[in-house]
């Protein structure tokens, strides 16, 4: 198993959480967490999941999103947006902008690890 993933999210916790889960099953993590600079980070590191929060100081995950998605480099990403707010609202609008897989906080590790290991596969 492995590969590279890159978390954008701003709290501590849940970043040092990921991190740990993902490292412990063989996948390299990396992480940021400024909106603002966001998209240049994914373009550099070149994820093969990305895990992005929705509100992040700076530019909110839709917003990262979307560029991401209007990029032909990025287009293709796999995307797990994480947030606080589940309401159906809020998984309508990560839909519109192209999410793949939407997760509301808090969540179990085994959760994430799923999530990765789908959004990984072939």
């Amino acid at each position: 198993m492995g590969g590279h993933v890159l978390l954008i999210e701003d709290e501590p916790n849940i970043i040092e959480a990921i991190r740990f889960i993902l490292s412990r099953e063989g996948w390299r993590v990396h992480t940021h967490s400024d909106g603002r600079s966001a998209v240049d980070v994914v373009r550099e590191r070149a994820p093969d999941v990305l895990i992005l929060d929705v509100m992040l100081p700076g530019r909110s995950g839709y917003d990262i999103l979307r560029d991401l998605r209007g990029d032909p480099a990025t287009a293709g990403l796999k995307v797990l947006m994480l947030t606080a707010r589940g309401q159906n609202r809020d998984r309508e609008m990560a839909e519109q902008v192209g999410v793949n897989m939407f997760m509301t906080k808090p969540f179990s590790n085994a959760e994430v690890l799923e999530a990765v290991r789908t959004l990984s596969a072939p």
